[in-house]
């Protein structure tokens, strides 16, 4: 699952986001409005947690944005303003939780999990083609039943390439959904790991093939 953190103070930002990327989730930070207006930009984000206070004004501004490029995003919200007229302010104004700092982590683990639960939340079909299933929101992968283990970066590249499975999906949507801002990418580092999911795929008898098209990105349909 890909993480929209938008949190000023640098601190906590570095540690809820080594704390989410321990618990396998890609992770993005922005630490103002403005660069959190340009990170929603790509759609990709499936959860957004959401300061208030940062520098350039109210985070509550922020959720009709992201709900313009990629509706129905879960927003929490987490905030030094813990009053009940505060919180009722947040959910009034469409965020689906509202977290009082300080929290402890593993309440906010809780609260993932359980906008993850939703019906009406966040909800990711699970991709079934040939004889892989493939669950996005856990990354678990099957073939015929059998337990697939990948490494969770090329989880990340099968999950950018089966969510939109027969069509050609941009190598820089791939990047984006694989690595997070602060991620350091190499020219053929993706190569690498489609290189080797490709492979693993076909050693496991998947019935899936994974297409470069050149100067593109790549493409994930079943072996004909």
């Amino acid at each position: 699952m890909h993480i929209l953190l938008v949190e000023d103070e640098a601190e906590l930002a570095t540690t809820l986001r080594n704390a989410l990327q321990r618990e396998r989730y890609v992770v993005d930070v922005a630490n103002s409005l403005a660069l959190a207006r340009e990170s929603a930009q790509c759609g990709l984000h499936d959860l957004v947690l959401l300061d208030r206070t940062l520098p350039d004004g109210d985070g509550l501004t922020l959720i009709p944005v992201l709900r313009s490029r990629n509706p129905g995003v879960p927003v929490i919200v987490l905030s030094a303003l813990d009053q009940l007229p505060d919180r009722i302010e947040g959910l009034d104004e469409g965020a689906d939780d509202y977290l009082a700092k300080p929290f402890a982590l593993e309440e906010l683990f809780a609260r993932i999990r359980a906008v993850r639960r939703r019906p009406s939340g966040l909800h990711i079909e699970t991709v079934n083609v040939g004889r892989l299933v493939f669950d996005p929101m856990s990354g678990e992968t099957t073939v015929a039943g059998q337990r697939l283990d990948l490494p969770r970066r090329e989880i990340r590249v099968l999950g950018a390439l089966a969510r939109r499975l027969g069509r050609t999906v941009l190598r820089e949507s791939i990047e984006m959904a694989v690595y997070g801002f602060d991620d350091g990418i190499h020219s053929n580092t993706l190569d690498s790991h489609v290189s080797r999911l490709r492979r693993k795929l076909a050693d496991a008898d998947a019935g899936v093939e994974i297409h470069a098209i050149r100067g593109v990105g790549y493409l994930m349909r079943e072996s004909k």
